[in-house]
C-alpha cells in the first residue's frame, strides 16, 4: 500500500480508541473512571490483534484480546453475532481482579466479522465480602460476583436477566449500572468508527494497511533487540508480605535470555501463589512483562499487533503470576510493579543509556467506607496515591507521579474528594528526601493526609518496604513508604496494610509514599543542582549534608 493511506489508517484507529475512551469517561457514574481514568479500551481486528489502544492502565497493554480469545475458545468462532454485547471479570481469563470487568462485542458490516471492540474499567464494588475489596481475601469467592464470558446484550437487547443479577449481587446498583451502560456505549462508538473506516477503505485495504503497519513496529522493535547483547540477564526482589502471613515475604525472579532479535522472560522461579490476595492470571503477567519490554523497545511506537512479537514469557501455573482457582486475586499488581522494575534492573549492564532506577513500584491504595451523614447513604472511595520515579542518566526523576503499573491513571482531586465524601485533606504535597541520591536525583514521593468527618473505616494496601526503589549505578535507594494512623496521639499506628479498620470522627490517616532510585554516584552531583534541591524543598538540608556535603562544596 502507498504510505499515505498506511499512515491514515494508522492514526484513524488511534483516534477511534480515543473517541471510545472520551465516550467512557464523559458518560461514567463514578470518580474512579471519570477523575482516575482507570479505565482503557481498544479496536481488535477480526484475528484478535490490537489495531488501536487508547492512553489507559498500561498493565492492560496487549491484554483486552485476551478475552475476546477466551470467549471463541469457549464457544467457537460462530459464536459471535451482530448487535451482542459480552462481558467478563474472571480473575484466571482476564488476569486481574473482579472490579475490572471487560465489556466488549463484535463488529459486523453487513454478515461479515470484522473486527471487535472491548473496554475494561473498574467497578467501585462487584459484591466482595467488604465494600469496594477485601485487602484480607484468601480465595476468589470472597472477591466478589465471578463472570466468565456471557452475553449482556443479544441481538441489540439488553439481557434482562444477567443485568439483574449484576444489580442484586453489587452494594450500589445503581452507579454500577450507570458504569455498565457507559461501557456498552462505548463499545458502540467503537463499533461504529470501525465500520466507517471499512466503509471508507474496504475490508481488503483496512487489512493490507493493518498488515504493513504490524510489520513496521515487528521490523523497528527487532532492530532494537538485535543491538542487545546476547546473553542471559537477571534480577529479582521481594515482596513485603501478602497481606495474611505478614512475617513471610514474597519473591519476584526474572531471567531474560536475549538471542539475536528475540528475547524471552521467564519468571517460572517466583514464589508460588499466595493464600493472600497478590496473586494474578498468566495473561496480566504477560502484559507486565510487556510493559517492562516496551519502557525499553521503541516505546515511542504505539503498540499494535506487530508489538511483542519478539517477546516470549514463560508463566509457571500454580504461582503468583500463573493463578489457578480459587487463589486470591484481590491486589494482583504488586507483583507485577515490582517485576516492571526488575526488567530495567536485569537490561542496565547492556543498556545503561536506556533504563532508569526504580519508582516506587506500587499502587498505595488508600480505601474509605462508611455511610454519609449529610444524605444517609454508603459510599466507598477508593484511591492510588503517587510515588516518586527512577533517575536516569541524564536527568532526575519525576515527582509525584502514578506508578508504572497505572501509567495515566489520577488520583482524585482533592475539591472532588471532599464534596462527594465526609473526608477532608489536610495535606497534600511533596515528601521532601523521600528520593534516593545520585548524580541524577530519584523523584520524591508524596503527603496526602486524610480526616474522617464521620465514623468510618479505612482499608490500606501499601507495598515495597522491604524492597524500595533501588538507584543504579551507584545512585542510592529511596525512602519507602509508610502509614501513621493519629500521628502523634496516644492511639498513634504505624501500619501499611489493613482491612476495615475502624475509624471515628476527627482521626486522621497520614499516608506517605516513597520515592525512586538515584543514578550514578552523589559526588558526580553539580553543586548547583543540591542547591536548587535545597531551595526547592526536594532535600532538606540534612540530607544535602550526609548525601552531598554542603551544597557549596
Amino acid at each position: 500500500m502507498d504510505p499515505v493511506t498506511v499512515e491514515i489508517i494508522r492514526n484513524a484507529v488511534i483516534s477511534a480508541a480515543d473517541d471510545m475512551n472520551a465516550t467512557l469517561m464523559r458518560s461514567a457514574y463514578t470518580p474512579i473512571i471519570y477523575e482516575c481514568g482507570d479505565c482503557v479500551v481498544a479496536l481488535l481486528d477480526d484475528e484478535h490483534q490490537v489495531l488501536g489502544q487508547s492512553a489507559g492502565l498500561p498493565i492492560f497493554l496487549g491484554n483486552l484480546e485476551s478475552c475476546t480469545r477466551a470467549t471463541e475458545e469457549r464457544f467457537g468462532r460462530e459464536v459471535w453475532q451482530p448487535g451482542d454485547v459480552w462481558i467478563l471479570n474472571d480473575s484466571y481469563l482476564g488476569g486481574t481482579h473482579l472490579n475490572d470487568v471487560t465489556i466488549f462485542g463484535p463488529v459486523f458490516t453487513g454478515e461479515e466479522l470484522v473486527g471487535f471492540t472491548a473496554t475494561r474499567a473498574h467497578w467501585i464494588d462487584v459484591g466482595s465480602k467488604d465494600p469496594g475489596g477485601s485487602m484480607d481475601s484468601v480465595n476468589i469467592f470472597q472477591e466478589g460476583l465471578r463472570m466468565g464470558p456471557q452475553k449482556l446484550v443479544e441481538g441489540g437487547e439488553e439481557v434482562k436477566a444477567v443485568i439483574d443479577t449484576i444489580a442484586t449481587n453489587v452494594r450500589f446498583p445503581y452507579p454500577t449500572t450507570g458504569d455498565m451502560n457507559a461501557m456498552i456505549a462505548t463499545i458502540r462508538m467503537g463499533q461504529t468508527r470501525l465500520a466507517e473506516l471499512v466503509d471508507r477503505f474496504g475490508t481488503a485495504r483496512l487489512r493490507a494497511a493493518r498488515d504493513e503497519i504490524f510489520r513496521q513496529t515487528e521490523e523497528l522493535e527487532r532492530e532494537v533487540v538485535r543491538a542487545i547483547p546476547d546473553g542471559v540477564y537477571t534480577a529479582e526482589g521481594v515482596l513485603d508480605n501478602d497481606g495474611i502471613d505478614l512475617d513471610t515475604t514474597v519473591a519476584v525472579r526474572l531471567r531474560i535470555t536475549v538471542s539475536g532479535d528475540r528475547l524471552e522472560f521467564d519468571i517460572t522461579e517466583s514464589a508460588d501463589q499466595t493464600v493472600g490476595p497478590i496473586n494474578c492470571g498468566a495473561a496480566q503477567a504477560v502484559s507486565a512483562c510487556r510493559v517492562g519490554y516496551k519502557l525499553l523497545v521503541s516505546p515511542d511506537v504505539p503498540g499494535n499487533g506487530g508489538s511483542f512479537r519478539p517477546l516470549s514469557v514463560r508463566v509457571r501455573e500454580g504461582s503468583v503470576f500463573g493463578a489457578l482457582p480459587p487463589a486470591a486475586c484481590q491486589w494482583y499488581f504488586s507483583h507485577l510493579g515490582l517485576l516492571i522494575d526488575l526488567v530495567a534492573k536485569a537490561l542496565a549492564p547492556v543498556l545503561p543509556d536506556r533504563v532508569a532506577a526504580a519508582s516506587h513500584g506500587d499502587s498505595m491504595i488508600v480505601m474509605f467506607a462508611g455511610v454519609d451523614p449529610r444524605n444517609t447513604r454508603p459510599y466507598v472511595s477508593l484511591e492510588a496515591t503517587l510515588g516518586g520515579w527512577g533517575a536516569w542518566e541524564g536527568s532526575d526523576g519525576q515527582d509525584a507521579l502514578i506508578n508504572n503499573v497505572n501509567g495515566s491513571l489520577k488520583d482524585i482531586p482533592v475539591e472532588v474528594l471532599e464534596s462527594r465524601f465526609p473526608l477532608r485533606v489536610r495535606e497534600y504535597g511533596i515528601r521532601p528526601d523521600s528520593g534516593g541520591a545520585g548524580q541524577w536525583r530519584g523523584g520524591n514521593g508524596v503527603v496526602r493526609e486524610y480526616e474522617a468527618l464521620a465514623d468510618c473505616t479505612v482499608s490500606l494496601w501499601f507495598e515495597r518496604s522491604l524492597t524500595p526503589a533501588w538507584g543504579l549505578f551507584d545512585g542510592r535507594d529511596a525512602t519507602p513508604p509508610e502509614v501513621i494512623v493519629n500521628p502523634g496521639r496516644e492511639d498513634e499506628r504505624r501500619l501499611l496494610k489493613c482491612n476495615g479498620l475502624a475509624l471515628r470522627a476527627g482521626d486522621v490517616v497520614r499516608c506517605a509514599t516513597g520515592g525512586g532510585g538515584g543514578f550514578g554516584p552523589v559526588e558526580r552531583r553539580e553543586r548547583a543542582a543540591v542547591a536548587a534541591d535545597l531551595r526547592d524543598g526536594h532535600i532538606t538540608p540534612e540530607v544535602a549534608r550526609a548525601s552531598y556535603g554542603s551544597p557549596a562544596g
